[in-house]
């Protein structure tokens, strides 16, 4: 008969493990590389190395997305990839970055915030898009959305983008898989790109131009244009677990909100849904790659689960 501690023991250690492949997907963990090296960086959980069929299958997938960049006459493009299965907290999109065109290191390289695993902070890498989409933990299948912005708005987020003095200047000193939307203290990879976008699309740049205050003054902005983070219900376990790994906290979260197990962060899902409502002429396309098929699916209604056309979507062989 196992004793009861030893069940409990058990429980925790599920709950941690459960913890760090959900939330712990977000945004890591590149080493500490500089940026032109960032194809070639190491993630900080790779979980299983891919083999070369795994490569070459989503270098085959990259070469699809990357037509579909070039077929539009946009100079950007915000960027968001599946990761790990995060199905358990019903998200599809874990990571997001903007891709850009005219990029210094390699045309439609997607510029993010990663955590640098060797020093322990939050870094902003260019990252060549076939790497960008290696980060995944299931090379037999994958999604990426690809977001178009109109002229104007793409164009100011261009700027605020390749502006490496603006875009550093948001980045966050400490880093946490799970950071609060509207808190100061860490920051996450979607919640970089949530405040360049306030950056960019600010009507009144003040306060962007202090260090001190430029995240404050972009979340303020967010706030009151009606930003609404993901909300992310988990269990009383997860949340107490959160204090045995190292790129996740708590102590930036609301009492309310720690009280009721829920974390308010910024995931991909949330940017989409903020352009679509500030910006409805943007576009969506959403595409995805299983069993030697690609389907792309083109609008703001999200792609069939297990990557299945519907009604009107383009289905092409994998090359």
């Amino acid at each position: 008969m196992v004793p009861r501690a030893a069940h409990a023991g058990r429980r925790r250690l599920i709950a941690l493990r459960a913890l760090r492949r959900t939330l712990g997907a977000l945004c890591l963990g590149l080493a500490a590389l500089p940026p032109a090296s960032a194809s070639s960086l190491a993630f900080c959980d790779p979980g299983s190395a891919l083999s070369a069929e795994d490569k070459d299958r989503l270098l085959r997938f990259a070469a699809v997305v990357k037509a579909e960049l070039e077929r539009s006459d946009a100079p950007l493009a915000l960027v968001a990839r599946s990761g790990l299965d995060l199905r358990r907290i019903d998200q599809r999109y874990s990571h997001a970055g903007v891709a850009l065109r005219a990029s210094p290191e390699t045309r439609w390289a997607v510029r993010q915030l990663y955590y640098a695993c060797d020093e322990k902070l939050p870094r902003l890498f260019d990252q060549g898009l076939a790497a960008f989409l290696m980060g995944t933990d299931d090379a037999r299948s994958g999604h990426v959305s690809l977001v178009f912005l109109p002229a104007a708005a793409a164009a100011s987020l261009e700027r605020a983008a390749l502006d490496n003095a603006r875009a550093l200047r948001l980045l966050g000193a400490e880093y946490s898989a799970n950071a609060y939307a509207f808190g100061l203290r860490y920051q996450n990879c979607n919640q970089w790109l949530a405040e360049l976008l306030a950056a960019a699309w600010s009507e009144s740049q003040d306060g962007f131009d202090d260090a001190q205050t430029a995240r404050g003054a972009a979340q303020q902005w967010l706030r009151a244009e009606g930003y609404e983070p993901t909300r992310l219900a988990v269990g009383w376990w997860l949340m107490r677990a959160a204090a045995f790994v190292p790129w996740l906290h708590s102590d930036d979260h609301p009492a309310d909100d720690l009280q009721h197990n829920v974390f308010r962060i910024s995931m991909p899902v949330a940017l989409e849904g903020f352009v679509h409502s500030r910006l409805p002429d943007a576009t969506r396309v959403e595409l995805c790659h299983a069993e030697g098929r690609v389907v792309v699916h083109r609008g703001w209604t999200p792609l069939a689960d297990g990557c299945l056309p519907g009604d009107g979507d383009e289905v092409l062989a994998l090359p």
